[in-house]
């Protein structure tokens, strides 16, 4: 401001020196005061790109974590999510450097542990980089030396994790801060519909006989209190990707022949002959058979809106089964 006001104080002076310098006079001002608002629209300007929300950059190992990523850091997160294809198999999974690209560049990465997804907690050591890392395991307290890792699936406990995500946003970006809580207990509230079908089965159908061809929905059914009469060795192979032995196969087939349990719940995503055998038995003794999936399948547009329609889909089938 001082060279300004020199600058002024200079042409004034020349007007008091001649009429004919009063066009240069004014031709100059102009300039000046160009060149005063110009730098104030630049300074506005940059204000307002740091009052801006940082966007901040999240890879979730799977979409349906990925989801509730994006939900809850809404314009404020930009989210990939690893593991998409609905059709693939999510224990044949195989990283490759584009993955690993990915994942190196991520502020927040979302795990899910237990097993399931190794090849996050191998590629974010080899990266090194800084990125916040959400073990949803971890959080929800799950170890053991073989723990169910469908954690999604504990519908009830879904809230520890997206307020762990939360915090993990937050850490990144402390000014976002309002808009991760209010987005936050927005998450919260849309599970509500989801519990209270929940709530519905569990009322209505407690303790009736159950059985799936893997222990993908083992904490949902938990949860409505179903009776899950499964052969756990049948279970556990199909999800190891080997054939069950005899006496598991003898007992499934037991189940769905003597119509012990009310429903065969049967994973989309793991097919193989020995599951499609199962899934025709129910149904040839008629027994409703619900598919689940391990991720989120193409249709389904959040977490919340995929869960509710498979918990409907089973309180459907037990409303529709008869007793055994």
């Amino acid at each position: 401001m001082c060279a300004l006001s020199e600058m002024i104080t200079v042409m004034v002076m020349f007007r008091r020196a001649g009429t004919h310098l009063i066009g240069a006079g004014i031709a100059a001002l102009s300039v000046i005061g160009a060149l005063v608002l110009g730098t104030g629209a630049g300074a506005t300007g940059a204000a307002a790109r740091a009052a801006s929300p940082v966007v901040v950059h999240v890879v979730a190992g799977e979409n349906f974590w990925g989801s509730v990523a994006a939900q809850i850091g809404g314009r404020d997160a930009t989210v990939t999510s690893i593991i998409s294809d609905p059709n693939a198999d999510p224990h044949l999974f195989e990283t490759d450097a584009a993955e690993a690209a990915t994942l190196a560049r991520a502020q927040v990465a979302i795990e899910n542990g237990a097993g399931y997804d190794p090849w996050m907690r191998s590629l974010l050591s080899a990266d090194g980089g800084s990125a916040r890392v959400v073990n949803v395991a971890s959080i929800l307290h799950v170890g053991g030396s073989n723990p169910n890792p469908h954690l999604w699936y504990a519908v009830g406990r879904v809230p520890q994790v997206a307020a762990a995500i939360a915090g993990a946003l937050t850490r990144v970006a402390p000014e976002d801060a309002a808009t991760f809580r209010t987005n936050l207990a927005a998450f919260d509230a849309s599970l509500v519909p989801l519990e209270s079908t929940l709530a519905t089965i569990k009322a209505r159908f407690h303790d009736v006989g159950v059985a799936y061809t893997e222990r993908v929905p083992g904490y949902l059914l938990a949860a409505a209190r179903l009776d899950n009469k499964s052969p756990p060795g049948f279970a556990q192979a199909i999800e190891d990707g080997v054939d069950p032995g005899a006496a598991d196969t003898v007992a499934m087939r037991r189940l769905l022949e003597h119509h012990d349990v009310n429903v065969l719940l049967y994973n989309v995503q793991t097919v193989t002959p020995v599951t499609t055998q199962m899934r025709a038995l129910a149904r040839q003794h008629g027994i409703p058979v619900v598919g689940v999936s391990e991720t989120m399948p193409a249709g389904a547009s959040t977490y919340q809106q995929w869960q509710l329609s498979q918990v409907r889909a089973l309180l459907h089938a037990l409303s529709m089964s008869r007793s055994p």
